[in-house]
């Protein structure tokens, strides 16, 4: 497999890395339908951990089965799939090889109480992602969590047991939790500010929500208004977080969200394209729709992201 231009430029940008892990960035960057492109489609089905089964699979009953994602992500011609240990481990042999794979090695629930604090427990390990052939793992921190301290250094360390293996690393930053209100928990100053976090903890790929054009923070917003920085697009806010990913230098992929209507996420993809973001990581809005709605959708997708529509 020959790196493109594009891949080799945005691997120059890694200069402190190892082959290895450059190795499997490549290998994400490279494979499916937008290989060589800098773009990204990411399958994550991590959501039956923290939402539950039903909540999850039963608006499309195929997808409890791990084969089903698998087999969707490589259909659709996707840059990886990502899972936690028991979806990987269960497809892992049979898909051995097709697609790259992330290992989710934290992961959250809903049966926690009110009170328990906003944290995730480390479900997996360095040694699985290993065993398991893995081009890379994924790790949620909660910027404005009173636990975010304590998930930032588990990330520490375990980003630098991946690397020493030649595995790459994604950081979910996705900001909940005490110290900021629902609304800012997608407000463009703490999305980029979580984005930010997030490159400095030596994520390799980095994953946050499309923002709105609400700011939380009295002195950010101050910063954003005398500067008077564009935040009046979702475009705009995607090129915001993209500058907060050390100014373009490392990968930023968005979440797709709660399951919407077709236009919307084809909205929100132009949006990542125009503003510079290197793609989707689409879960709910994918697998919860029949295969053949979800492999139309993934394939305009890709079309989007080649600037052909």
């Amino acid at each position: 497999m020959k790196a493109t231009g594009t891949v080799k430029k945005i691997l120059a940008n890694y200069e402190g890395e190892n082959p290895g892990v450059k190795g499997k960035l490549c290998q994400i960057l490279m494979h499916g339908k937008l290989g060589g492109t800098g773009k990204l489609i990411i399958l994550p089905v991590d959501q039956g951990f923290e939402h539950g089964p039903a909540r999850s699979f039963a608006p499309n009953p195929p997808a409890y089965d791990p084969h089903y994602h698998y087999k969707l992500a490589i259909d659709a011609g996707l840059s990886a799939y990502a899972a936690p240990l028991g979806p990987l481990e269960a497809g892992a042999d049979t898909f051995a090889g097709q697609i790259p794979t992330i290992l989710k090695v934290n992961s959250a629930n809903s049966l926690m109480s009110a009170t328990a604090g906003k944290n995730q427990a480390v479900t997996a390990s360095v040694d699985d992602a290993l065993r398991l052939g893995c081009a890379a793992i994924g790790f949620t921190i909660y910027p404005g969590s009173d636990n975010a301290l304590d998930m930032m250094e588990e990330i520490v360390e375990m980003r630098r047991e991946a690397a020493a293996c030649g595995i790459a690393t994604v950081i979910w930053s996705y900001p909940r939790g005490e110290a900021i209100s629902k609304d800012g928990e997608t407000a463009i100053d703490i999305t980029s500010y979580a984005a930010h976090m997030a490159a400095l903890l030596g994520a390799h790929v980095i994953k946050v929500k499309l923002s709105t054009d609400h700011l939380e923070l009295g002195e950010a917003k101050k910063v954003y208004e005398a500067e008077k920085i564009d935040i009046s697009t979702q475009a705009a806010r995607v090129a915001d977080c993209v500058k907060a990913a050390l100014n373009g230098r490392r990968l930023i992929v968005f979440s797709g969200g709660s399951k919407k209507g077709a236009d919307s996420v084809y909205d929100d993809a132009r949006a990542i394209r125009d503003g510079g973001g290197n793609g989707s990581i689409i879960g709910r809005n994918s697998f919860q729709r029949d295969r053949d709605e979800a492999l139309a959708m993934l394939g305009k997708l890709v079309e989007i992201y080649k600037g052909r529509d």
